[in-house]
């Protein structure tokens, strides 16, 4: 579950310059309050050259706008592809309760938004056994809320027995009250891209739905999604979800001891761009362990990001896919995050363990080295 800074204090990536902004203005690239640095007059075309940069930075490469194309004209030639109405919110029921015996994170207590922890989680073997069974509970948690995906459903519906799989297994649904969010899972459909609040609204057949599910077990946080398919999904939209899964495991494929941070949005951006999907930029991965959010930031787009990875530590890695573009608006309720244009979008989420070889996927249960993600599997 990445969130972000102006509301909760996590996990966002802030906006490149726009015109409305000082000349010599930029935003900073990690999380915390803006950081405004004005370039020297005395140095001709320096802001000039910075706005280049950035539109530069913006543009799509000749092949991604090419298959953005190619997509646009399959969904306008497909008879099987029709018009839906944008997403529209539900009635939210009240917030469902949590046996007292249940040990909660600080942040339920307090009522307050915490702040992004600075440090990175390095485990030792106990603290690595307990994000194991963390891990190994959301997913099964995960699992089953995927069974529950199809045609009038509503998400409030899957949210009710997500709470009740997790407080049955003696955990805390980590969500539920973190920095005011309501629910005990995130349910983001179609053009939601993220943190989407369960609700009265039915799926419908044709949808896809993303379930983002963290639970608090023992101490640590264990924390998954995926994005499902409700009933008969068009193709291009099954080729979406699909893309995006594969990003996700390329991603986990670069990650050892001393790799760099920075690999992981290479891997993900050049995967997206063959099939010409946007990477959203606004929403990271985040280290997690004993502490919901902290550093290290995993940026899921190309970056110059210093930073390397560590042996016994934990991540997430959560790429955002869409169809069109990957600017957001979102909501009122300071949450539900949709695309701007209205296009879909998906996502996955696994947490990792940094191991001397490669990696270990706590959600999937195994050992991911490069013998076993190498790009012969992948394909």
């Amino acid at each position: 579950m990445a969130l972000k800074v102006p509301i909760c204090q996590l996990c966002w990536v802030s906006p490149a310059p726009t015109p409305s902004r000082d000349p010599g203005e930029r935003w900073s690239f990690l999380v915390g309050q803006p950081l405004k640095t004005s370039f020297p007059s005395a140095v001709p075309g320096k802001e000039i050259f910075q706005r280049s940069c950035v539109i530069v930075s913006r543009k799509l490469s000749g092949l991604e706008e090419a298959m953005r194309i190619r997509r646009a004209r399959e969904l306008q030639s497909s008879v099987k592809v029709r018009k839906r109405p944008p997403l529209r919110r539900g009635k939210v029921s009240g917030k469902l309760l949590v046996p007292d015996h249940i040990p909660r994170p600080p942040y339920v207590d307090s009522g307050l938004l915490p702040e992004l922890s600075s440090e990175h989680q390095v485990h030792n073997d106990e603290g690595i056994a307990c994000m194991r069974a963390a891990c190994e509970l959301a997913a099964h948690v995960l699992d089953h809320a995927g069974t529950l995906v199809r045609p009038s459903v509503t998400t409030n519906e899957i949210d009710k027995a997500v709470h009740k799989m997790i407080i049955d297994a003696g955990a805390y649904p980590s969500p539920l009250g973190y920095g005011g969010f309501p629910k005990s899972v995130c349910t983001s459909v179609n053009e939601c891209m993220c943190h989407g609040i369960p609700d009265s609204r039915q799926l419908q057949d044709g949808d896809i739905i993303n379930i983002d599910v963290t639970v608090y077990l023992n101490g640590c946080h264990g924390d998954t999604s995926k994005t499902f398919l409700c009933g008969n999904v068009n193709e291009p939209t099954k080729r979406l979800v699909k893309v995006t899964e594969e990003c996700l495991e390329r991603a986990i494929s670069v990650c050892k001891d001393g790799a760099s941070f920075k690999k992981i949005g290479k891997r993900i951006s050049e995967h997206a761009e063959k099939y010409g999907y946007g990477v959203v930029e606004r929403f990271v991965g985040h280290g997690v362990g004993t502490v919901f959010h902290s550093e290290p930031l995993i940026l899921h787009h190309r970056n110059d990001r210093s930073g390397c990875m560590v042996e016994g530590e934990t991540f997430t890695i959560e790429p955002i896919l869409t169809m069109g573009s990957i600017e957001s608006i979102t909501w009122d309720d300071g949450w539900t995050t949709v695309t701007a244009d209205g296009s879909r979008a998906a996502q996955f989420e696994h947490t990792i363990l940094i191991t001397r070889t490669g990696a270990e996927d706590l959600n999937a249960g195994h050992i991911c080295g490069s013998a076993y993600w190498s790009e012969t599997h992948l394909k």
